[in-house]
């Protein structure tokens, strides 16, 4: 019986001595699993860092894009034609301001849009300093020369709105959002009303699939909305 304890003895006294040598050559297996853990947590920053890299995290992905269609598909067709009975019902139909916008992304001339749109929510602006920053947000995205999302707009126009940004007014940008409403009033507005993209919604047919262009530094209206006491995400 001795003999049988005093073996179980020297036996894990081996065993233990064996481990602790084992562990100085090859480390403990908790640190192989921490660098094990780096390793796959490297590898998984690495394949995030190559999806973010894919053309559809720069523009609509295809699940908002199918969320989209989804929505279109729903639209009542008498509902679509009422936005060919004038401009300004398009713009006031969610739903059309909406349609409007994707079909100008086609034509590489979404900035007109979202230019009026940021002029819309600028005009609500009632504390001076946050129309200050959005007054500064709107003129370095849209109208000073080689901006992001440049409009089309005359010398004296532009001049007129430089003057003016250093104290705005509720008024500093109304000649020129009308200029570019009356553009996509007479050009692209016509051009949607003979789209195929029009077209199926007015005879409730599911919307055909377009191929929109990669958007790099873009400026939206739902991301106008977030400016508050900082515009250096808009420089």
């Amino acid at each position: 019986m001795e003999t049988s304890l005093i073996s179980l003895t020297q036996l894990n006294m081996c065993e233990s001595k064996e481990k602790t040598f084992f562990k100085l050559i090859h480390g403990s297996p908790k640190e192989e699993t921490g660098k094990e853990a780096k390793i796959r947590a490297k590898e998984k920053r690495n394949r995030l860092s190559l999806l973010l890299q894919r053309p559809e995290f720069h523009g609509e992905t295809h699940a908002s894009r199918s969320g989209h269609e989804a929505k279109e598909t729903r639209l009542c067709p008498e509902e679509a034609i009422r936005w060919g009975e004038s401009f300004d019902k398009l713009l006031s139909h969610q739903a059309g301001l909406e349609t409007f916008t994707r079909f100008l992304k086609t034509e590489f001339s979404e900035e007109n849009i979202e230019f009026w749109m940021a002029c819309e929510d600028f005009k609500k602006s009632t504390d001076p300093q946050q129309m200050s920053l959005k007054a500064k947000a709107i003129y370095e995205k849209f109208i000073q020369n080689d901006s992001p999302q440049e409009v089309n707009l005359d010398f004296h126009t532009k001049e007129l709105i430089a003057r003016s940004i250093a104290q705005p007014t509720l008024q500093s940008f109304d000649a020129a959002q009308n200029r570019v409403y009356q553009l996509m009033e007479q050009d692209s507005y016509t051009r949607f009303l003979r789209s195929d993209l029009y077209s199926d919604l007015i005879a409730g047919r599911s919307p055909r699939p377009s191929n929109l262009r990669r958007r790099s530094r873009s400026f939206t209206y739902n991301e106008f909305q977030d400016v508050k006491s900082d515009v250096s995400i808009w420089l």
